[in-house]
């Protein structure tokens, strides 16, 4: 148990799980019925609100005279599904502009994941394997232990495309986090192609590995087009396409990962542009989309929630600084705007001031490693 004071911190874990043949099929069972109660919950909920123009409050224990072999799965994760389904449609009801309204979950979805909590130890891992309501212990790959004296509050266990499987715990525990008094800072500035330019640091230079994969993406998914629709053979190839896929993503996240450890151990302070990147994603040059591609590989935001959560745990700042700021058009010797680079063809230019040359994104780097620490102060 945990004192009074203590400061109580949540932190997710992921492994890999290797459940037998009767695992997954219990597996199997509980996707598709969290699937199915949320999606009769859906239809029921909109067909009320024709008709009446009132919300229903509808549960999953309502349907389980109805349909028996919901008794068959974690109750809890049914729990979750209504949870799920609850959060999306009241963000509808109460801003019907700003969220659209829940759309039903796909069975042809290869990506399936249910949730459910731990009570009085229904969860709990022990050699090697965790225990799971309704499942029972499944083998697991414990890279790496929980914290000391934690407690798992939450799982989640989910199915790749691939045939995968993976739970996330979310587990609670003590953790006296100080805050750093900041001396050593550093700016970031987006980069089309190398994810970022920084102020103290060489660029990331990062590998492209989705566009070093599209050939032989573009080759599997040529052969998965030509394949009768069910058969054997679609599903071999439609697991190659997606093992290629997981690849790309895997490396995407494993360089992310040590980017962000790099900088966050180094720096007390670090300072972005608080950027749209599915805007930038959408930029024109030429008159045709050729943004999106780069932008959407770089993983750029993914990047930002890993160094947010890595200094934070180290009692670090990462500061996002306004997009308006003109980071690339202020001289970062004299202070001297030059409106002339707001073009992005214009990489490099001089100070009519004070004479100092620039490369734009290093003194954008540069810029905003100054507002970080004016920001700090």
């Amino acid at each position: 148990m945990f004192k009074a004071g203590e400061i109580i911190v949540n932190k997710a874990y992921r492994y890999r799980l290797y459940p037998t043949t009767e695992q997954k099929i219990m597996f199997a069972k509980t996707f598709g019925c969290v699937r199915f109660i949320y999606n009769k919950m859906l239809s029921d909920r909109l067909d009320y609100y024709k008709e009446t123009g009132k919300k229903l409050h509808n549960t999953p224990a309502q349907y389980k005279e109805e349909f028996p072999w919901l008794k068959e799965v974690d109750s809890l994760a049914l729990a979750n599904a209504q949870m799920n389904l609850n959060k999306a449609y009241n963000n509808f009801w109460n801003d019907s502009k700003h969220f659209g309204k829940p759309r039903f979950k796909s069975k042809k979805n290869r990506r399936a994941s249910y949730s459910t909590n731990n009570q009085k130890g229904s969860v709990r891992i022990g050699g090697h394997k965790v225990k799971l309501p309704k499942v029972g212990w499944v083998k697991l790959c414990q890279h790496r232990p929980l914290p000391e004296n934690s407690i798992i509050k939450t799982v989640t266990i989910s199915k790749t495309p691939s045939g995968k499987y993976y739970i996330s715990m979310l587990v609670e525990y003590e953790n006296q986090i100080l805050p750093v008094i900041p001396k050593t800072f550093l700016g970031l500035d987006f980069a089309m192609h190398s994810l970022y330019v920084a102020s103290d640091e060489d660029e990331a230079k990062y590998p492209d590995f989705l566009r070093k994969a599209e050939k032989r993406l573009a080759k599997a998914q040529r052969k998965l087009s030509q394949k009768q629709k069910e058969s054997h053979n679609r599903e071999k190839q439609r697991l190659r396409v997606a093992i290629l896929h997981e690849k790309v993503a895997n490396q995407r996240r494993d360089f992310l990962h040590k980017k962000a450890r790099y900088l966050a151990d180094r720096y007390d302070v670090i300072g972005i542009e608080d950027i749209s990147v599915k805007a930038m994603a959408k930029r024109k040059k030429g008159g045709k989309f050729s943004f999106g591609k780069s932008v959407a590989d770089n993983g750029w935001n993914m990047f930002t929630n890993m160094l947010e959560y890595k200094l934070a745990w180290q009692g670090k700042k990462l500061i996002k600084i306004d997009k308006w700021y003109p980071s690339s058009q202020l001289c970062h010797v004299c202070g001297y705007q030059n409106h002339e680079t707001k073009d992005l063809s214009v990489r490099e230019w001089d100070c009519p001031k004070c004479g100092s040359h620039h490369n734009r994104d290093k003194n954008a780097a540069i810029n905003i490693r100054e507002e970080a620490r004016r920001i700090s102060a």
